[in-house]
């Protein structure tokens, strides 16, 4: 019997790096048993590889890969590189001045090209003196001009690596066919590290050195309980309209500029905060209510929220503005308008000709209704626009 594993954004890492032969097996955390048949998805339960029963891994269906400059098939790393290299970079965060002097010192000797890898997740936590892997690949460029023409390499890289055995920098030198691969950050010194931890509090320090104790704390207090006016993006349309990805698109690239938000995909949503609940027009309004809830709590406390389910219907789409709203934050609702000939034609998972196939019954568009939204704040058409094109329309909103 064939199981199905569904896989963490840092598993999903992981697996491309072994299905694109960067990695030469899986990490044993996550093989399955001897003699196990196992099936891996995506958290949109999406098949994207799967492990027979000797052991060897197959890609199911081509990886969804986010919408931005990290997903640039000119720079991410698809196979092990053909040209050779003598030094290649490991640029897991910004560096310092003197990181860079020591960094064109190392190279300056070596036959070209350099090659910079930057490690970019689908679960990217930014900290303090870190960098978004979209803006640390813009320093990557930067930094590859200032070299003389160094080569950038985007790779897929879990956000906790060391929770995988054998999945690290060094591990990649065959990969980027480089003789050596040097890490900047593993010889940080002490002292910088120190630095880029204190940055967090610098307003503090700067606000102590020119009030008194009462009037800074006054200061910092107000500073810090500071409340900026809550937004939730929320993006409805048939399965296969393009919402997800443009959802996704548009979170990355407010990511990129630092801001934080909350995603609150609908598939993602079943298997977690609604899970147990069916396909009825009941079950439905709750699963809508149920993101609409999450989503105003985030905004209520200034954050992004960004959900992306099918919500065919208006009283749900209705509840949700009422939740968002009530929480003193902004709503967007966004009619992702795609003709349902063309969502057809791009189901990855099959629904729809399951659907008209009598298997899946309340399927929307088929054999459930999706109601018009009359109140949408922004209407696009991913069978005219590019995924950049209509996350230029959303962030204008």
């Amino acid at each position: 019997m064939t199981e199905t594993r569904v896989l963490s954004p840092d598993d999903v890492d992981v697996l491309e790096l072994v299905l694109t032969g960067v990695l030469p097996e899986l990490p044993e955390e996550l093989r399955p048993g001897a003699g196990s048949d196992v099936v891996f998805t995506d958290a949109e339960n999406t098949p994207i590889g799967r492990v027979d029963t000797a052991g060897v891994v197959h890609s199911e269906k081509a990886l969804a890969l986010p919408q931005s400059p990290l997903a640039d098939p000119e720079v991410r790393l698809t196979a092990p590189l053909s040209t050779h290299s003598e030094v290649a970079v490991w640029l897991s965060v910004p560096l310092v001045k003197a990181e860079e002097d020591a960094v064109r010192q190392r190279v300056a000797g070596a036959a070209p090209p350099v090659v910079i890898a930057v490690p970019a997740s689908r679960h990217a936590v930014v900290g303090i003196g870190e960098a978004h892997p979209i803006a640390l690949l813009e320093y990557a460029r930067a930094l590859a001009t200032d070299l003389g023409g160094a080569q950038v390499v985007v790779v897929p890289w879990p956000n906790g690596p060391e929770a995988y055995a054998g999945v690290s920098p060094a591990a990649l030198a065959s990969a980027l066919n480089a003789d050596e691969i040097i890490d900047p950050i593993a010889q940080r010194a002490s002292d910088i590290h120190e630095k880029v931890a204190q940055l967090g509090d610098a307003f503090a320090r700067a606000v102590a050195e020119i009030y008194s104790p009462e009037a800074a704390r006054a200061v910092t207090t107000s500073h810090a309980n500071a409340h900026r006016r809550g937004k939730v993006y929320f993006f409805t349309g048939l399965s296969g309209s393009g919402k997800s990805t443009v959802a996704k698109a548009f979170a990355t690239a407010l990511e990129a500029e630092g801001n934080t938000v909350s995603l609150l995909d609908g598939d993602e949503v079943r298997h977690h905060l609604s899970k147990g609940l069916g396909f009825s027009r009941e079950d439905r309004e709750t699963n809508i209510e149920r993101i609409g809830y999450a989503a105003s709590l985030v905004a209520k406390h200034g954050g992004i929220a960004i959900a992306a389910p099918i919500a065919p219907f208006a009283s749900g789409r209705a509840k949700v503005r009422e939740l968002v709203e009530g929480a003193d934050a902004d709503l967007v609702l966004v009619w992702v308008n795609t003709p349902l000939e063309v969502c057809e034609e791009r189901d990855r998972k099959g629904l729809y000709a399951k659907a008209r196939a009598g298997e899946i019954p309340d399927f929307t568009g088929i054999s459930s209704p999706y109601e018009e939204p009359e109140d949408a704040d922004i209407v696009i058409n991913t069978a005219e626009l590019s995924i950049d094109e209509a996350v230029e329309i959303v962030r204008s909103a």
